[in-house]
């Protein structure tokens, strides 16, 4: 067993204690080891965000430049994270002060994965089925730019892009000549995205000058005009030249020369590396078996659920049957994309009247809700959640069932990721390296526990509704015995997507574009089902140890404020939340 595993697997043992502890007793008075700590990672999240795109200004959208992501950057992020590893390790963590330590358990996690990557070199590959670092800017362009600085530092990096997708695409010849690729069959018809932004008509119609089209009311006229001008001109200099060139690179080179094979155990690395992003994505200590089987256990679990909703809704077929009726039958999609959008928002608006009786403390953010950039919507998620908002797959209107929206909208919107990740965010008290990473299965666990949650709190009116809350599970169930399967344990395309055809709701088009997603991104399907099973076990446990004294309100508020952690911690903050009573964060909002 790998370093990784056992640190996974040792943590909540190291920081049961210490969170124990933290919940029973009023705050302490800082330590000479919490200065020392607090140093090295004030230090290294100062030199992280300067690594990263948004990183230079918090006051602004985003910073002026890209990163810098040539092999002697990354040689340097090696050595400083080696270094940090060698630093941390040196100070004992029972020195630290009870908040501290779990700042070190989570902290050691992230300096931990990020080696990881750089040990298998990921930045060779940034790309898959359903993203890539080309595809971030449609992300960006859709953003709400407020100042004068947000444009600027827009325009900046338009005139970086040259730069930075030469050295893209010098990292991804570097993972072609030693195999280190997607596999070829989920890169086909990609390049769509790339062709959206080279071959626009004119620079009024490209994707990156979206953000000028509209722009803020008090500007003055003559500063919305020079920035305008300053935007087609790095529009047509810049953007559109480097875009160009990728598009050729990839059909002509990248795409011919990836490799044919489906399994990350087939790639440098092996089983090792496979192993090496089970853990980074679920955080939890399981081999590729164990999750195999356990997502084959949990998928017989809820299709004896699935059985009896269907059982519900009056059908007198099979359950094969009712998928079929339920993938063919018009009623059960919408006919626009405005209807789409509309019943999502309706939707969101019935959560917002329950979510106070669920959740004690509540974020200031809000949340909007738009459709998916077309540019990226026809391989894209049928949703995406955030901060910012809770964004809609409206392309392909055939493949979106309206009895799924109310699962997307509490996974993606509230109590989901539109309402998790900014109570993270507005957490004063955890450190920035925790309030602005992201730990996939804590996320993902979080919006998958709220769709069941939707039970609980009325969301699902009819057995449809709840058939397709059950439908979503069941799809998650099976993301871990597909993305073992096809990574793991040999099997191909078409049985991957069989697998899902027989046991979910999905349409042929999402079985495809998601089969493909879990090949190109191996290990990130399995946070989800494995984050929320923790959760339902934590949950479990509070309520059996703590009986009437149990507040659910308070034990969601002891979940969240946490923000991204591994589950590990997770577990030890539950059996903190158990020990001290069941008083949560914000007792006065609890009650």
């Amino acid at each position: 067993m790998g370093e990784s595993s056992k640190f996974i697997r040792n943590l909540a043992l190291s920081a049961a204690a210490a969170l124990a502890l933290a919940t029973a007793m009023p705050a302490v008075a800082q330590t000479a080891a919490d200065t020392q700590f607090q140093a090295i990672y004030t230090q290294e999240w100062a030199w992280r965000i300067l690594q990263d795109p948004a990183g230079e200004d918090h006051t602004t959208l985003y910073g002026p430049h890209l990163p810098d992501v040539s092999p002697a950057a990354q040689a340097k992020r090696v050595e400083t994270w080696e270094a940090v590893k060698r630093q941390i390790a040196a100070i004992p963590r029972a020195s630290l002060s009870p908040s501290q330590q779990v700042n070190y358990d989570v902290y050691r996690f992230q300096i931990d994965a990020r080696l990881a990557q750089q040990k298998f070199r990921e930045y060779e590959k940034p790309l898959s089925s359903d993203g890539a670092f080309w595809n971030d800017f449609s992300f960006v362009a859709h953003s709400a730019f407020r100042r004068e600085a947000d444009y600027r530092n827009w325009i900046g990096q338009m005139r970086e892009i040259p730069r930075y997708f030469t050295q893209q695409t010098e990292n991804m010849r570097a993972g072609l000549k030693r195999g280190f690729t997607p596999p070829r069959i989920t890169l086909q018809g990609r390049e769509a995205s790339i062709a959206a932004v080279a071959n626009a008509a004119k620079v009024e119609d490209n994707i990156f000058y979206l953000p000028f089209v509209t722009m803020p009311p008090d500007m003055p006229a003559e500063t919305q005009a020079a920035l305008r001008a300053e935007a087609k001109a790095a529009i047509t200099q810049a953007v559109v030249p480097a875009y160009r060139a990728l598009i050729d690179f990839y059909t002509k080179e990248y795409v011919p020369g990836a490799r044919t094979t489906l399994a990350a155990s087939e790639m440098p690395g092996g089983m090792a590396y496979y192993q090496s992003l089970i853990n980074e994505f679920a955080t939890v200590d399981m081999t590729p078996d164990q999750i195999h089987e356990f997502g084959l256990a949990e998928g017989v679990k809820i299709k004896a659920e699935m059985v009896a909703a269907m059982q519900q809704t009056g059908f007198k077929g099979d359950l094969p049957a009712f998928l079929n009726e339920l993938r063919t039958n018009k009623r059960f999609y919408a006919t626009s994309e405005t209807e789409l959008l509309w019943e999502a928002a309706w939707i969101s608006k019935e959560i917002d009247a329950k979510i106070g009786n669920f959740i004690g403390h509540l974020p200031r953010r809000r949340f909007g809700i738009r459709e998916m950039p077309a540019e990226i919507a026809p391989t894209a998620a049928a949703a995406r959640g955030g901060p910012d908002g809770f964004l809609v797959n409206v392309y392909a209107l055939e493949t979106r069932p309206r009895f799924a929206l109310r699962s997307l909208a509490l996974h993606e919107g509230s109590p989901g990721h539109s309402m998790q990740i900014p109570l993270g965010m507005e957490n004063t008290q955890s450190p920035e390296f925790r309030r602005q990473t992201s730990i996939a299965a804590y996320e993902e666990g979080w919006g998958l526990y709220s769709e069941r949650l939707g039970v609980e709190m009325g969301i699902y009116p009819t057995p449809y509704d709840i058939f397709g809350m059950l439908s979503m599970q069941a799809w998650r169930a099976a993301r871990l015995v597909v993305d073992s399967g096809i990574h793991a344990k040999g099997w191909s395309r078409k049985q991957a997507q069989d697998y899902l055809r027989v046991n979910t709701t999905l349409a042929d088009h999402e079985i495809e574009t998601e089969v493909d997603r879990y090949i190109a991104r191996p290990g990130q399907a399995l946070s989800y089902y494995l984050g929320m099973a923790t959760i339902r076990k934590v949950r479990a446990k509070a309520e059996a140890a703590l009986g009437t004294k149990f507040n659910l309100r308070a034990f969601h508020d002891a979940v969240l404020v946490l923000g991204s952690v591994p589950m590990p911690v997770l577990e030890a903050q539950i059996d903190a939340f158990i020990a001290g009573g069941g008083i949560g964060p914000y007792p006065d909002e609890e009650k």
